[in-house]
């Protein structure tokens, strides 16, 4: 067994252990996708007791060790000790192109670079390239997280896994369920409807401007899961464009 991604906080972390001790079956990786924290903070829970390798890119690596201390001074008033206080990173590099090797797992790693967050990867089951452990490349038109400002890093990279994923794959996102690789396209739509929203609101007045953004936002996607992660992404959004 090989898990992708160690969710968020310490409960989380838990609970996906519980599952993989459910299942009976040795634990034989652990692949780290992406830098934000919901991808890596239950770590430590997850492996805990274990010795396992966990797996990522150099840049996703190098930028969780280097931005962790930030997310200590965010998360720790948001979760207190639901964010755990000794995280653990990967400690195994790959690059891109490089596959990894457990058992009868062998997974291969696509470098991205800046993207959803200041640095992301999807991996794909070499064995069957029809599933791609996509990550936030494309949410499951789920609400989005811009707030790294890289929506045009995050756009190239919407085209490229666009290019090189086999035809027919099956995209395995962070958030959401399996989809196909229609889920790109609308991936891409709903960055450039932000964008437009964020750029073209009036920011004369700030309040007005982010309702403006809001209403257009819930407009395109009214479902609500994770609205609060687009919310979050206005100000930051607006400081890139030049609107505040």
């Amino acid at each position: 067994m090989v898990v992708i991604d160690a969710t968020l906080t310490v409960s989380d972390g838990a609970a996906l252990r519980s599952r993989v001790d459910a299942l009976d079956k040795p634990l034989l990786g652990v692949v780290i996708t992406h830098t934000h924290p919901d991808h890596y903070g239950g770590l430590a829970e997850l492996v805990r007791g274990l010795h396992v390798p966990v797996f990522a890119t150099a840049g996703v690596s190098d930028v969780i060790r280097r931005d962790d201390p930030v997310k200590e001074q965010i998360l720790r008033p948001m979760f207190g000790d639901q964010w755990v206080h000794a995280r653990m990173f990967p400690n195994q590099v790959v690059a891109d192109g490089e596959v990894v090797a457990l058992d009868g797992i062998r997974l291969r790693v696509t470098d991205l670079g800046p993207g959803e967050s200041p640095h992301d990867s999807v991996w794909t089951l070499v064995d069957d390239p029809s599933v791609v452990f996509s990550a936030d490349v494309a949410y499951d038109r789920r609400h989005c997280y811009l707030a790294d400002g890289f929506f045009v890093e995050w756009l190239a990279n919407i085209d490229r896994v666009r290019r090189e994923v086999a035809v027919g794959a099956t995209l395995h996102p962070g958030h959401g369920e399996p989809c196909g690789v229609e889920v790109l396209d609308w991936q891409e739509r709903y960055i450039s409807t932000l964008v437009d929203a964020v750029r073209g609101a009036d920011w004369g007045d700030p309040a007005g401007a982010r309702s403006a953004v809001i209403d257009r936002m819930r407009e395109f996607l009214p479902r609500s899961e994770l609205q609060f992660l687009m919310e979050l992404s206005i100000d930051p959004l607006a400081e890139r464009l030049g609107g505040r």
